[in-house]
């Protein structure tokens, strides 16, 4: 046994997460109008950010709700800018990264960024 072998976990990993990816601005109309039957929420994430980063994998970690429940959409920032500011002039939430966006009957339920991010939002 190595020295680092100590550090390894002994958990199997989690499976993948659901993500949903959001490539164009019509998906936007499509998300609000899901939200009347199940909560949908848009994680906004900056590859580049290393805070983003770690908000995300806790995220991940600590999503204590399945596909079923909730869907969650990912926006990438870097490759859909424009569509990020298409929520904040759509819906009113100013942008930020990473950002969590709650959506329940048609209405934006909660926002958080940075550290203030957690999965148990959104249900």
């Amino acid at each position: 046994m190595g020295f680092f072998d100590k550090f390894k976990s002994n958990k199997e990993p989690k499976a993948q997460f659901p993500w949903i990816p959001i490539t164009e601005v019509s998906e936007l109309d499509k998300i609000k109008e899901a939200s009347k039957t199940k909560p949908q929420a848009i994680f906004k994430h900056s590859t580049r950010c290393g805070i983003s980063s770690m908000v995300i994998r806790q995220f991940e970690a600590t999503a204590n709700f399945t596909a079923e429940q909730a869907d969650v959409h990912y926006l990438d920032l870097l490759n859909y800018r424009p569509i990020s500011m298409a929520i904040q002039d759509k819906f009113g939430v100013i942008h930020q990264s990473p950002q969590l966006i709650v959506f329940k009957n048609g209405k934006v339920v909660h926002h958080a960024s940075h550290h203030d991010i957690s999965a148990g939002d959104i249900l």
